[in-house]
């Protein structure tokens, strides 16, 4: 039973079962095949929420990487290519090996930097889509076929 009022442990639980309820609503809309656009039941830079992005609207390097991810390489550096976990879960759900990824050179950065394209399906020329982030998988948004 829900009690009114500041009771801390009550309106936390009402958060997690409003969450929970969002969640729902989202899974329900995706299994019918459309798309959840209700505010309250998105999250806001879910990929499947969020417009798709033109390739040629990102960053030279990405288009690079991009064009190399069809080409089989070369790639400059070792991580490239190798299998990426979804650990964030913001990607659509799919077995250990669907995904993998890919840097993003960023201009004056002395690491890897936090831009990557994380491509999924087989065989890893003829990805079945890809995903570019900018803020080291905070985000993802899908790449336009």
């Amino acid at each position: 039973m829900f009690r009114t009022g500041s009771d801390s442990s009550s309106s936390g639980l009402r958060r997690a079962l409003l969450k929970w309820g969002a969640a729902v609503v989202v899974a329900a809309g995706l299994a019918a095949g459309g798309v959840v656009t209700t505010a309250s039941a998105r999250a806001p830079d879910h990929p499947v929420t969020v417009p798709p992005v033109a390739l040629g609207s990102l960053p030279a390097e990405a288009q690079d990487t991009h064009r190399h991810i069809l080409q089989g390489g070369p790639f400059p550096y070792q991580k490239d290519g190798t299998v990426f976990g979804n650990r964030e879960r913001l990607l659509p759900m799919h077995a250990r090996g669907h995904y993998r990824e890919y840097t993003v050179k960023t201009p004056g950065a002395f690491n890897r930097g936090a831009r990557r394209i994380v491509c999924g399906g087989k065989p890893p020329t003829r990805p079945q889509a890809c995903f570019y982030t900018d803020d080291h998988y905070a985000s993802f948004r899908l790449i336009a076929p």
